[in-house]
């Protein structure tokens, strides 16, 4: 028998709610403030930057090509005299909304196709994870340039490309969870109950397969920016003079010896916002993993 300060202890503790465990187990995270602050801060600066500066990213200014930061341009011009931080900020909405649209779409796709092969299995899933596997067997960057070279390149071409290439990924981590809970006795009961498949899937399903799913959200949206970004350097992606970090990187290559601002801070741009959403994503899974709350 425990002590009775032992017990009283245990008993006046109090019984969290599966979301506040997780809210408390991300506030303990670094990994998850850190990587949460760098997100907002570039959100912060995507949304109310543009509205601060002065200069107009798509106007040129050859007087002022090259320009070292300073005290009129903070991080310097390009090279048509374009004020870089203008540049940088309406690039990063276009950098973060094709993240975020790139993963939705992957969502929408691949969230069904897993819970459908999962739960029904046989033929169904043969047929559906076949399709998958076709997909993942081209390298990423091949699947996207292929895609592109039928679409033409573009920014909304760019988004679809990229998320073909991430609909795989989503399918496969939700038919994993998809047939680890329909093993479960809980759906088994609602199924002798007589809950028809859709009622079955909605209440049962889909609510264990929500926390594998947000991780890889937030760890696929680093991965867009990356792919989106990299297809913009090659030019297949939006197309001058609109801002885009993988475009600015681009333009920047030439001028490395004698400008190096021009190419080096969209390439930290690009890869804080990749960071962040690296590090968000491992605060996530040590926070919704269920064997943490032993």
């Amino acid at each position: 028998m425990a002590p009775p300060s032992v017990a009283s202890e245990a008993t006046d503790r109090p019984i969290l709610s599966p979301r506040h465990h997780v809210i408390r187990k991300l506030r303990r995270s670094s990994s998850a403030l850190v990587g949460g602050s760098i997100i907002l801060l570039f959100l912060l600066a995507a949304t109310v930057g543009p509205f601060l500066v002065q200069y107009d990213p798509l106007k040129p200014n050859l007087t002022q090509r090259l320009k070292a930061p300073g005290a009129l341009h903070w991080l310097g011009t390009d090279f048509l005299g374009r004020d870089i931080l203008s540049r940088l900020l309406y690039g990063g909405r276009i950098s973060l909304l094709t993240g975020v649209v790139v993963v939705g779409v992957a969502l929408l796709v691949g969230v069904p196709i897993g819970v459908i092969a999962g739960y029904r299995g046989g033929r169904v899933d043969n047929l559906m994870m076949r399709a998958m596997d076709v997909l993942l067997a081209f390298p990423g960057i091949l699947l996207t340039i292929a895609v592109i070279a039928v679409l033409g390149p573009g920014l909304l071409n760019m988004m679809v490309a990229v998320g073909i290439y991430t609909v795989p990924s989503f399918a496969r981590v939700t038919r994993a969870a998809t047939l680890r809970t329909k093993s479960l006795l809980f759906v088994d009961a609602a199924t002798a109950l007589g809950s028809h498949s859709p009622r079955v899937i909605w209440r049962h399903i889909l609510p264990n397969v929500v926390s594998p799913v947000i991780v890889l959200s937030s760890l696929r949206i680093a991965t867009a920016i990356l792919t989106a970004s990299s297809l913009s350097f090659l030019g297949l992606g939006i197309q001058p003079p609109s801002p885009e970090w993988g475009a600015m990187l681009s333009d920047g290559r030439n001028y490395l010896r004698s400008a190096p601002h021009v190419a080096t801070i969209p390439g930290i741009a690009i890869m804080f916002v990749v960071w962040g959403f690296n590090l968000l994503g491992d605060g996530l899974r040590d926070a919704l993993d269920p064997r943490s709350k032993a």
